[in-house]
């Protein structure tokens, strides 16, 4: 059930992360939701490993926005280089 909660925050933090970073993505809205989840996923991984925070935290939602904006980043980059 865990990891599907975080597919289910990453779909907000992807939208809130679109909001953040508005502009044209090379994918569109549905690209940059996956890559929301992708980052909440990355995210929720990282910080519950380090001991970060634990489960049901606010820190971990959090976490899966600024995630899925460093993808999100990461994707622009790259896509941009192309």
């Amino acid at each position: 059930m865990d990891f599907l909660g975080w597919i289910a925050i990453g779909l907000l933090a992807g939208a809130i992360a679109k909001l953040i970073m508005p502009g044209r993505d090379p994918g569109g809205c549905i690209v940059t939701i996956l890559l929301g989840i992708a980052g909440a996923l990355l995210a929720g991984f990282v910080g519950r490993l380090a001991g970060v925070y634990d489960a049901g935290e606010g820190a971990g939602f959090l976490a899966a926005i600024l995630g899925s904006v460093a993808v999100l980043a990461a994707y622009r980059w790259f896509a941009a280089r192309r």
